[in-house]
């Protein structure tokens, strides 16, 4: 039996982040039940290539192993016969609009008041007080607004947004996380609470690492194309076939990082820090990029698995280290949901 059986989550939420949280306690076994709208449905249902005729492979991935049914909240009626339902619920996972819950008396005072032990979790863009809680916003915009793009991408090039959609999954996480520690309160409490997790503070929790630095430094963090300003070495090296990423991310595998490329010298841990201090004065996580030379290589090094030789661009301090230290950037990406997954769709009625 999953850990979350038996508990029942109402999911009033679209797009991504919201949706996750919902496939979180779905995946720990709740039974979690989406509600959409009966004009179109949830928004990614259309966000890129449709993996079936009604929806994309972003709905599904964010979708399966939950229930689902249409209601029309513009419907007295339906609204009527909602909170009833949702009295029947553990959890409420909601999303919309700020506002937009207040409006339809679906917000967590009037539902607490009326359902004492419902555990109502909600997922804000720029959270639930302060001057911006009532502005919406997708990722993107949350990311240019909280420094993120300004510590991503190339120095020489401009600002960049970050690839993967970290803070719609990374909010829909902390949400099904409070989540869960609300039910293990309601237990020992028989109370129910409000959740409320938000684009924006999951932005800044995950900028710790660069507030520390400039707390700690004085100095704003910079770009690195694949690199890291805190550790050298901790980055991509150009080679005759390609990029080779490099993670000698303590002092004993830098020096046998340094063996690996022909510098056996360097074999104290002083020798190593004297040589992480002159890389970063000669221009940091990505001296390589820009021609510095903290440890130079020789002109060819050895493949990992030793099939054959490759030779080095002798203005980069590159080299291949043994396995365990560097790893072949691309390839495949690693694990795909599978094909289709399955959407449980109710029967009739929502019981």
């Amino acid at each position: 039996m999953l850990p979350l059986s038996g508990i029942k989550v109402i999911e009033i939420a679209q797009n991504l982040a919201g949706p996750f949280a919902g496939r979180i306690l779905a995946n720990l076994g709740a039974d979690v039940v989406k509600l959409e709208r009966p004009d179109g449905g949830d928004d990614a249902r259309y966000w890129g290539a449709l993996l079936t005729p009604d929806a994309s492979y972003a709905f599904h991935a964010m979708n399966y192993d939950k229930r689902g049914f249409a209601l029309d909240l513009r419907d007295p009626a339906a609204i009527a016969w909602l909170k009833q339902y949702i009295g029947r619920c553990d959890v409420l996972v909601q999303n919309m609009r700020p506002g937009v819950m207040e409006d339809l008396g679906l917000d967590a005072p009037s539902l607490r008041t009326a359902h004492p032990g419902l555990v109502y979790c909600s997922l804000w863009a720029f959270g639930n007080n302060g001057p911006m809680k009532m502005k919406p916003g997708y990722e993107p915009i949350v990311q240019a607004f909280a420094g993120m793009f300004s510590i991503n991408g190339a120095p020489e090039a401009p600002p960049t947004r970050i690839g993967v959609q970290l803070l719609d999954l990374g909010t829909g996480m902390w949400a099904a996380l409070g989540c869960v520690a609300a039910l293990y309160r309601r237990q020992l409490t028989g109370e129910g609470c409000v959740v409320d997790t938000s684009l924006f503070e999951t932005a800044l929790g995950w900028l710790t690492l660069g507030f520390g630095a400039y707390k700690a430094s004085g100095t704003l963090p910079t770009r690195h194309r694949t690199g890291s300003g805190r550790i050298i070495v901790f980055q991509a090296f150009e080679t005759s076939d390609g990029e080779v990423m490099v993670a000698a991310a303590n002092d004993r595998l830098f020096m046998k990082f340094a063996h690996a490329i022909g510098h056996p010298r360097v074999g104290s841990r002083a020798a190593v820090q004297d040589q992480r201090a002159a890389a970063r004065q000669q221009g940091g996580a990505d001296a390589a990029d820009r021609g510095g030379h903290a440890l130079e290589a020789p002109g060819r090094v050895d493949r990992a698995a030793g099939s054959g030789r490759r030779s080095l661009r002798a203005d980069q301090h590159a080299g291949r280290a043994r396995r365990g230290t560097a790893d072949r950037r691309g390839g495949n990406p690693a694990g795909s949901p599978r094909a289709r997954p399955a959407i449980r769709r109710a029967a009739g009625q929502v019981r």
